[in-house]
């Protein structure tokens, strides 16, 4: 590799620099500026086309840790309980959460694949534009904003979690006088939402810390919940009833009803693409990002899934639950175990303290995905979202502009009951959509005579292996999201009991369209995403 002859790389540069020449396909660059003589300044070029501008804070724990809390596994399922238990019950609960677990972890693989060839903050967006070929260009412009459609919808229905918890912790101790409503939840939304954005922007360097603090919260107050749901019941359900009893409440075939059931594990492990958005904040994101997809699913998976079958054992009465008025029925099922105000409000702290870096860990991520699309002006406004403040290491526009978005998506919850379900299956279509994207012409490349547009990363999972694993995650996205359409009840004989998500799915590929005809045609360029083979890899090494 030899340097080329000395050139000005920008109208400022009062120096001149010297850059090194690489291959323009499956490679990162790197430009060294001499800014004072016999000396060199490195300034990075990432994954994405990009000069660094976020800092690299995060080390293999804390992006590990990251992953495991924006998934939250065991809280995400609890607060989303209620969209699968009429689906069979306790034991639809349980299996339909497997079964997710173990498809989701295809598509995770297939995402690890990626990432660690394309580390860049643009995700599945820069992924689809390499995979795509000569059609990368269009299609990584809808893979982009169908992704951040998921990802918003996401941050919503998570805020709405803790929202509920807290309004119930002070339901707890006034039940004779206090009454629920609607704007109660919604302002605990935006307290939630306001202080999240405050840490997000001004103490980001904080973030990494946080995030290690609360995998611990995580899987810590996830055992304790377990264990205090197993100890203290006077009395648990049969076996039977927990693991073989099929009660099927929703007017569907038990298959189908199991298949739609399977929205709520879905919507537990569904963030496999999280930290793909925080690539490059990690110094080693090709070797560290399929690791940290990695720690997501196994402890997602084992925590879900014990704590299903725990709270499913402390259920004593099934109608009370699916009957509490609310869509969070969490503090109900605590009282039953527990029989005690006090132990049901600490259970209802652990979700909370698990949630902060869940929070957090999600305000980052929707921010990084807007301001991936916005510097490669694929967005409105694009000069004006593309901006980072190099001091705090932060999108600030960007990232405000999701809090936004946020506030609005959250005040549908205002008129609609349903508001919840609707944004839960719109994130998990919407996302796995996005996947299919990247995927699918990742598959057809890798079996093509040309072979894969994409470099090998450190996690590459083979000629054999890679193929097979891609599709069956591109059939399965395909299946689940055409029965996660299906209305969820039978009749469905009136407005309120459709579901809309595959409404939301269309009406937004209009949108993206009419952008795509007013704007991205002619004047969004693709992102200059060269992904990272061997020599990139030794770069990065340098560095």
């Amino acid at each position: 590799m030899l340097a080329s002859q000395p050139q000005n790389f920008s109208e400022r540069s009062e120096k001149p620099a010297v850059v090194f020449d690489l291959p323009k396909r499956n490679v990162s660059q790197l430009e060294i500026v001499s800014a004072v003589p016999g000396e060199l300044a490195l300034t990075r070029l990432n994954a994405g086309g990009h000069i660094d501008q976020l800092q690299r804070q995060y080390g293999l724990l804390s992006i590990c840790s990251t992953s495991v809390t924006i998934d939250c596994a065991w809280v995400a399922l609890g607060g989303s309980i209620i969209i699968g238990l009429p689906n069979g019950g306790p034991p639809g609960i349980i299996w339909e959460l497997l079964v997710a677990c173990l498809y989701y972890c295809l598509i995770a693989a297939s995402i690890a694949e990626l990432a660690s060839s394309i580390p860049s903050s643009g995700g599945v967006y820069h992924w689809a534009s390499v995979t795509a070929g000569r059609y990368g260009r269009v299609v990584g412009f809808f893979t982009g904003f169908i992704n951040f459609y998921g990802w918003i919808f996401a941050l919503s229905s998570i805020v709405f979690i803790p929202a509920n918890i807290f309004v119930d912790m002070y339901a707890l101790f006034h039940q004779e006088t206090y009454m629920r409503q609607a704007w109660h939840v919604y302002l605990a939304f935006v307290l939630i939402n306001v202080s999240c954005l405050l840490v997000v922007v001004f103490r980001n360097r904080w973030l990494p810390l946080i995030q290690r603090m609360g995998s611990v919260a995580v899987v810590g107050g996830g055992i304790v919940t377990v264990v205090i749901l197993a100890v203290l019941p006077r009395q648990h359900a049969s076996a039977a009833s927990v693991f073989a009893t099929w009660n099927n409440q929703t007017g569907w075939p038990s298959g189908v009803a199991f298949l739609t059931g399977m929205l709520n594990g879905a919507y537990t492990i569904g963030t496999p693409d999280a930290v793909a958005h925080i690539a490059e904040e990690l110094p080693n994101p090709r070797s560290d990002l399929p690791k940290a997809v990695a720690a997501q699913m196994i402890v997602g998976t084992l925590t879900s899934f014990v704590f299903a079958i725990a709270i499913m054992f402390a259920i004593t009465d099934l109608d009370a639950v699916l009957n509490t008025g609310t869509s969070f029925p969490l503090a109900e099922i605590y009282h039953q175990a527990t029989e005690n105000t006090a132990v049901t409000f600490v259970l209802l702290l652990f979700i909370i303290l698990a949630q902060v870096g869940c929070l957090l860990g999600t305000y980052t991520v929707v921010g990084r995905c807007w301001w991936a699309l916005a510097r490669d002006n694929a967005t409105p406004f694009s000069t004006f979202f593309a901006k980072v403040s190099i001091d705090l290491s932060c999108p600030i526009r960007s990232t405000v502009f999701c809090f936004i978005s946020c506030l609005g998506f959250g005040a549908i919850q205002l008129g609609s009951s349903a508001a919840f379900s609707d944004l839960v299956g719109s994130f998990v279509i919407l996302t796995t959509t996005s996947y299919l994207l990247a995927i699918l012409p990742h598959l057809l490349s890798r079996l093509s005579t040309g072979g894969p547009n994409v470099g090998e990363g450190p996690f590459w999972m083979g000629p054999i292996f890679g193929p097979i694993i891609n599709a069956l995650s591109v059939s399965l996205i395909v299946l689940t999201n055409a029965v996660y359409c299906f209305p969820y009840f039978l009749p469905a004989n009136s407005a309120s009991e459709m579901n809309y998500n595959s409404v939301l799915l269309v009406g937004l590929v209009i949108l993206t369209v009419i952008w795509w005809f007013v704007h991205g045609k002619e004047r969004y360029p693709g992102p200059n995403v060269p992904s990272t083979d061997v020599i990139g890899q030794g770069i990065e090494g340098m560095i």
